[in-house]
């Protein structure tokens, strides 16, 4: 294994509030009907302990996640932007060394936020999985009803005020056979970018419609692989046919490494302190931001309360030392097993807590559907495509 210095920060996740109007069907998040809020006052300590540890040493994401971002009313972003903004001066960091990106469901959006956004200069991504009679499937309020005009609506709000957007879809089993529907209706919204999520099963979500259930055949699971790279390959078809009007996230990542003939050697996902994640009440850990504030097999993968220990202080204890040596053995076993690992850098450890009970461990189905078969639709195309040039 090799040693490397933990950082640099690229992202710090911070869960303004637990509550979602949503219960979405495979939402991972167990306090999701709980209003449990972070107090402006603790973002001063937050801010405090991410800006004078080693690990931050250059600008980074501060994004707004876990729970419904937007059931904060605007004034607490206000207060957030400035508490921000004061920390950066106090440690003598560049004011725009910080960029701010809210993921929200988009149904609370209106004039007032898009206001909002734009003062704060507050990116924003979407959470939305097609059209109506597929993400009403899943994304419902806890009455059981749609929530999908809500989001369009939302949408329409951003694109009135001229706020550009990203969009992350949930795929799920019903999705497969909708390539088509997909395309067209992420077409039709202009978004900036479209991230494809495979349903997972992690934290509340304990299984995952796109994995086979205990004792089911082993056909049935190589179906629903077939499936998906036939999904892959009609939405890789459709956008390129139309001169590639979307920005699909998984594509665009295999085609800058297969163009660069770079190769990952390591992820965020898997790396110490690339990435901090902090609760409401003010715990952080690091690794995925979906193994904090969850029961794990294994325990809780909390590191320490901003109120009393410093991220370099963290580094050093226990627990995170047992979490980091499994990390780092699962990342090994990827890199002796896998074909992919150059496409990957070892995988996510939630997953592979999730699916195989440890982080020291390889393959999950999640990054067969997310790399392995992601990648070999990319790779196959490119390379049928080139030949008819």
């Amino acid at each position: 294994m090799v040693n490397e210095p933990f950082g640099p920060l690229k992202l710090l996740v911070l869960q303004p509030t637990s509550l979602c109007n949503l219960d979405c069907r495979y939402c991972y998040l167990p306090d999701r009907t709980r209003r449990l809020q972070m107090d402006a006052s603790l973002l001063d300590r937050i801010f405090d302990r991410v800006l004078e540890s080693p690990f931050a040493s250059g600008p980074f994401s501060l994004l707004w996640h876990a729970g419904e971002p937007l059931l904060r009313p605007p004034s607490f972003y206000d207060q957030a932007t400035a508490r921000l903004h004061e920390a950066l001066r106090r440690h003598g960091w560049p004011q725009d060394a910080v960029s701010q990106v809210v993921q929200t469901n988009a149904t609370v959006l209106n004039d007032a936020w898009a206001a909002c956004l734009i003062r704060n200069r507050i990116d924003v991504g979407v959470s939305l999985d097609g059209p109506a009679w597929l993400h009403d499937r899943e994304r419902r309020s806890r009455s059981g009803a749609g929530s999908h005009a809500a989001a369009l609506h939302g949408v329409e709000c951003l694109q009135r005020h001229g706020i550009p957007f990203s969009v992350i879809a949930v795929v799920t089993e019903a999705s497969l056979d909708h390539a088509d529907a997909l395309f067209e209706f992420f077409r039709s919204i202009g978004a900036e970018e479209v991230g494809l999520n495979m349903e997972e099963r992690e934290g509340v979500n304990l299984r995952s419609s796109l994995e086979l259930q205990e004792g089911g055949a082993p056909a049935a699971q190589q179906h629903l692989e077939r499936r998906y790279i036939r999904f892959l390959e009609r939405l890789w078809d459709r956008n390129q046919a139309a001169g590639r009007p979307l920005a699909i996230r998984e594509f665009a990542d295999v085609m800058q490494l297969a163009l660069s003939g770079e190769r990952i050697g390591r992820n965020d996902l898997n790396h110490p302190f690339a990435i901090v994640n902090v609760d409401h009440q003010g715990r952080f850990s690091t690794f995925d931001p979906e193994l904090l504030g969850v029961d794990t097999p294994h325990g809780s993968w909390v590191l320490g309360h901003v109120s009393d220990t410093s991220l370099e202080d963290s580094s050093r204890n226990e627990r995170f030392q047992r979490q980091w040596q499994a990390v780092q053995q699962g990342v090994e076993q990827c890199r002796l097993q896998c074909g992919h690992f150059g496409l990957c850098g070892g995988g996510a450890c939630s997953n592979k807590v999730w699916e195989n009970g440890t982080a020291a461990s390889a393959e999950t189905q999640a990054c067969r559907y997310r790399i392995k078969l992601a990648s070999e639709v990319v790779l196959q195309r490119m390379e049928r495509e080139l030949e008819l040039c």
